[in-house]
C-alpha cells in the first residue's frame, strides 16, 4: 500500500523526524482561494516568504511533469494551484494514461544548502535492513546506480539488534556532514529506521533530503511504502488510502480479497495459487501472447469469489480472451466451474474462454461446462491452454 507525501511526512513527525511543513487542498471549491488562506496560514505561523505547490500522486517525477512550483509570492501560489488541480500527470512512474491531481500539498520553501538521497528497504539475501544514502540528491536513485554506483553507501541493520549509533554516523560521514551535524543526524537516521519498523514499511525513501542553510536536516519529500500483509496491525494507515490513486480493478479485488495486479497484455488470467499465475503468464508469453492481468483467487475460492474475479478481468477493455487454469487441491474444479459459468451467463461473455482444470472433482467440473451450454474451450494441460488462448486471442 502507498500514501501521499503529506500523509508520510505526518508520520514521520510522529517519529520527531524533522520534514518541511505545508498545508493540505483538496479539490472542489475555490481553489484559489483555498490556495490563497493555505499560503497566508504557513507565512503566519512560519515566517516564510516562499512557498512550493506540489500535485500529491501516487508516482514519482511530479517535477519533471510540471507538478512541483516554487512560488514567490501568494499570486503565484493561487495560480500554480488552479494549474496543478485536476491536471494529468504523465510521469515515467505513471504510464501514457498519467494521474490526475485531486490533492496539492502547500509547503513552506527551504533554503537549501545540500540535497541528499536516503531510503530504506529490507534486503532479502542479507535478511536485514538496508539503509542507503547518497550525495546525489534529488536525481532518481536508479540513475545513480547506473552511472554513479560509487555513490550510494549502504548501511545494514541487523533486525535482531536494531540501529545503533555507529550506524548513523558512518552515513553522516558519507554525507559528508560535520561533527556538529553528525549529532543532529544520528537522532534522524534513527528516527527514519524506527518509523520503518514500528510503521510495517516496505520501503522509506527521502528524495531529496536536505541539509538547510541554518545546519539541519529535512525531508523536503518523503514516500512510504507498506507492507500489505501487515496492515492489519495498522488501522490508522489503512484510513490513509486513497482509492482515486488505484485501478479500479484492483480495488475492487481487495474488496474480495484477490490477488489482481492489471497488466498490458490482452489475455485474461484466472489461476489459483500465485505460483501458478506466475507459470501460467510465462507460458502465455512463450507462446506469443501478452499476460492482462496476475489473478491469483486463492486456495479456497468459493463460487462467489470465482464470479467476482471473472467479472474483474471483463471490466478491462483490452482482454480478447481469457484463461482459466485451475489446479484443485483444497479448492475443487467443480466450484470453478460454476463460478465461471456463473460470471459467463451473468455477463453476456462474449470473448473466447479457455478452460484448464486438474485435480479434486476434475471430472465433475469438466462435465459442468460441457452441459453449460456456452462456448467453453476445453484443454488438456498448460501448453494445449496457453496454445489455444493465444490463438483466439488472435482471433484464429
Amino acid at each position: 500500500m502507498n500514501i501521499h507525501e503529506y500523509q508520510a511526512k505526518q508520520i514521520l513527525k510522529k517519529y520527531n523526524v524533522r520534514v518541511s511543513e505545508g498545508r493540505l487542498i483538496e479539490e472542489g471549491g475555490d481553489i484559489a482561494e483555498k490556495a490563497e488562506k493555505a499560503a497566508q496560514s504557513l507565512a503566519q505561523e512560519r515566517g516564510n516568504s516562499v512557498w512550493v505547490v506540489k500535485a500529491q500522486i501516487h508516482a514519482g517525477g511530479r517535477g519533471k511533469a510540471g507538478g512541483v512550483k516554487v512560488c514567490k509570492s501568494i499570486g503565484d501560489v493561487k495560480a500554480a494551484a488552479q494549474e496543478i488541480m485536476g491536471k494529468t500527470l504523465v510521469t515515467p512512474q505513471t504510464g501514457a494514461q498519467g494521474k490526475k491531481v485531486h490533492r496539492i500539498w502547500i509547503e513552506e520553501g527551504s533554503e537549501i544548502a545540500k540535497e541528499f538521497y536516503f531510503g530504506i528497504v529490507v534486503d532479502r539475501a542479507l535478511s536485514q535492513v538496508v539503509m542507503m544514502a547518497s550525495t546525489e540528491g534529488g536525481v532518481e536513485i536508479e540513475e545513480v546506480a547506473a552511472k554513479h554506483p560509487e555513490k550510494i553507501i549502504k548501511v545494514a541493520v541487523d533486525p535482531t539488534l536494531g540501529f545503533e549509533p555507529f550506524h548513523g554516523r558512518r552515513i553522516a560521514k558519507a554525507l559528508g556532514l560535520t561533527p556538529e551535524q553528525t549529532k543532529e543526524a544520528v537522532g534522524f537516521f534513527a528516527g527514519l529506521y524506527k518509523a520503518f519498523v514500528q510503521e510495517d514499511c516496505s520501503q522509506l525513501e527521502i528524495n531529496p533530503l536536505i541539509l538547510t542553510k541554518q545546519g539541519h536536516l529535512t525531508c523536503l519529500d518523503a514516500k512510504l511504502n507498506f507492507d500489505d500483509n501487515a496492515l492489519y496491525r495498522h488501522p490508522d494507515t489503512v484510513a490513509m488510502r486513497d482509492l482515486l490513486e488505484e485501478n479500479p480493478q484492483d480495488v475492487e479485488a481487495s474488496l474480495y480479497e484477490l490477488a489482481y495486479i492489471a497488466l498490458d497484455g490482452n489475455i485474461g488470467c484466472l489461476v489459483n495459487g500465485a505460483g501458478l499465475a506466475m507459470a501460467t503468464m510465462d507460458i502465455i508469453k512463450l507462446h506469443g501472447g501478452e499476460p492482462a492481468n496476475f489473478l491469483d483467487v486463492g486456495g479456497g475460492a468459493s463460487k462467489e469469489k470465482v464470479a467476482h474475479a471473472f467479472k474483474i478481468i471483463l471490466k478491462d477493455p483490452k482482454v480478447k480472451a481469457i484463461l482459466v487454469n485451475i489446479f484443485g487441491g483444497i479448492m475443487k474444479c467443480d466450484v470453478i466451474a460454476e463460478g465461471v459459468i456463473a460470471a459467463a451467463r451473468e455477463l453476456n461473455l462474449k470473448v473466447p474462454l479457455v478452460v484448464r482444470l486438474e485435480g479434486t472433482n476434475v471430472e465433475k467440473g469438466k462435465e459442468i461446462l460441457a452441459g453449460s451450454g456456452l462456448k467453453i474451450t476445453p484443454a488438456d494441460g498448460l501448453t494445449d491452454a496457453a496454445k489455444k488462448v493465444v490463438a483466439a486471442a488472435k482471433g484464429v
